[in-house]
């Protein structure tokens, strides 16, 4: 049996929703930001977050220099936010209109759902990218429906 092709792997990939999050660091030249699926609890003792960004991704960079990262959690009415941090537009674009503030020296995406700080620990190679994990320093949470992406496009759970 021939392995599948990407795009296949990727489709059936897109059958499983997924929590939509932002992930920040502080850059040499300011806030660094990136879209992300691919983020998850690690371990609760302790308590470690996982978060894979792509190999290129200069939101990465920005997560080595600083050691520290953050994991915006977005609610439903942030897709806009989603799609922007999703592309390869230049840094201060993807921030333009995003209200956000500083939290313990990272960025925070305001008004979402959650917001993990996170002291990077282990960088993994994993293919076209990276694996970082890190150990939590601070947490805030609020209340709202989650960002969920699903089949290729962004909705609400509910």
């Amino acid at each position: 049996m021939s392995p599948p092709d990407p795009a296949r792997f990727r489709a059936a990939m897109g059958m499983l929703p997924t929590g939509v999050t932002i992930v920040t660091a502080t850059g040499p030249d300011g806030p660094a930001g990136a879209t992300a699926n691919a983020v998850c609890s690690l371990s609760i003792e302790p308590m470690l977050m996982l978060a894979c960004l792509d190999r290129g991704s200069r939101t990465l960079l920005a997560v080595q220099a600083a050691n520290r990262f953050g994991i915006s959690v977005l609610h439903a009415g942030q897709e806009q936010i989603a799609r922007s941090f999703a592309t390869k537009a230049p840094v201060a674009d993807k921030w333009a209109g995003v209200a956000w503030s500083e939290r313990d020296g990272i960025p925070a995406i305001d008004d979402a759902l959650a917001w993990i700080a996170s002291d990077l620990r282990d960088v993994i190679a994993g293919g076209d990218h990276v694996i970082v994990t890190g150990e939590v320093t601070g947490l805030e949470t609020s209340e709202g429906d989650p960002l969920v992406f699903h089949g290729g496009g962004y909705r609400p759970l509910g």
